[in-house]
């Protein structure tokens, strides 16, 4: 099992850090490039959501992220002190809707549960801690 971690501050600028994390990754395990894309996308759209509403203060916070892999999966964990919000709570998007029609926000969500072969988030100590889970 490789495991990297990296801690970014709240500013949208060092999401590029977490590029590279996977990127390395990605070398010492010879991950599927699919499984790469899909890891990418899923951390684009957590972090930029914490970063943009977890966070109503103006502080810069601290943001942990965990990579590991094995033969078989890559695990993510993501640790933030920002505002509680548990995304598997949240409710799937109207795809049958006409997309003038349908309500902006919640499209990303929906593209994380899909890419991810389990996702789960639990709020401790002031805490949100999202983990999820793709299988290779």
């Amino acid at each position: 099992m490789v495991t990297l971690h990296t801690t970014i501050n709240s500013r949208l600028g060092d999401l590029d850090g977490v590029h590279d994390l996977v990127s390395e990754l990605e070398r010492a395990r010879d991950l599927p490039t699919a499984v790469v894309f899909d890891i990418n996308v899923v951390l684009d759209e957590v972090l930029s959501n914490i970063l943009k509403y977890g966070y109503a203060d103006g502080a810069l916070h601290k943001i942990h992220i965990q990579l590991s892999a094995t033969d078989t999966a890559v695990e993510i964990s993501i640790e933030d002190d920002g505002t509680a919000f548990d995304p598997l709570a949240q409710p799937e998007p109207d795809l049958s809707l006409p997309l003038a029609e349908r309500p902006i926000g919640g499209l990303g969500l929906h593209f994380v549960r899909k890419l991810m072969d389990d996702v789960r988030y639990k709020r401790k100590n002031n805490r949100n801690y999202l983990f999820l889970k793709k299988k290779i």
